[in-house]
């Protein structure tokens, strides 16, 4: 199997069937499982249409585009009747106090997914169209996506928030159903808490 950092392509390229038994261990330290697979890599500037303040954002983009948050992968692959996991870290950050985030996506084939929070503080924003739900996420919570519902996970702390995912191989991640329905609500930096904000 070979492997190698991407941007923005599909998991499922790494690695081809049948995949061998083996053991995956969770690096708590490095963020990262063992064997490593694919590494996905996300920039400020992947994120466009998604932050309230456009100018804002741009504004990051043009002062150097930072990470916001970046996959690591084992070699399971995403292909029908596997298991893939990956360990997301999003790095702690605001956009005119929109927290940091994933892109979020849908599954296109309607299937559940769990995550088990593994560092730092955050939470799990999620909309089926037309209801909202936040989850407070933490180390050891585990928080559970029905299928049908999209699905988006927020740093809402001063350090990287990461959590292991678990879901099926054939899911497939729907990009443009967010952008076509949004996320119902945004979440910002609030007092003490965070606020969700409609979207």
């Amino acid at each position: 199997m070979r492997w190698r950092s991407t941007e923005e392509a599909s998991l499922s390229q790494f690695a081809e069937q049948p995949v061998e038994l083996f053991a995956i261990s969770l690096d708590r330290e490095g963020l990262a499982l063992w064997p490593e697979g694919p590494v996905l890599t996300r920039r400020m500037s992947a994120l466009e249409h998604l932050f309230a303040d456009t100018v804002a954002w741009r504004i990051a983009v043009d002062a150097g585009d930072p990470i916001v948050y970046t996959v690591r992968s084992s070699p399971v692959p995403e292909l029908r009747a596997e298991p893939p996991q990956s360990v997301t870290t999003i790095l702690p950050g605001a956009i005119a106090g929109e927290f940091y985030m994933t892109k979020g996506h849908q599954h296109q084939n309607l299937e559940g997914e769990m995550y088990l929070g593994i560092e730092g503080t955050g939470g799990l924003l999620m909309f089926n169209g037309r209801n909202v739900r936040w989850l407070d996420m933490k180390p050891d919570t585990i928080g559970y996506i029905p299928p049908g519902w999209a699905h988006r996970s927020v740093n809402t702390g001063a350090e990287p928030y990461s959590f292991l995912a678990v879901y099926p191989g054939d899911a497939g991640h729907d990009y443009e159903w967010v952008r076509e329905h949004g996320f119902g609500s945004r979440v910002f930096r609030g007092d003490k808490a965070p606020q969700l904000l409609p979207y």
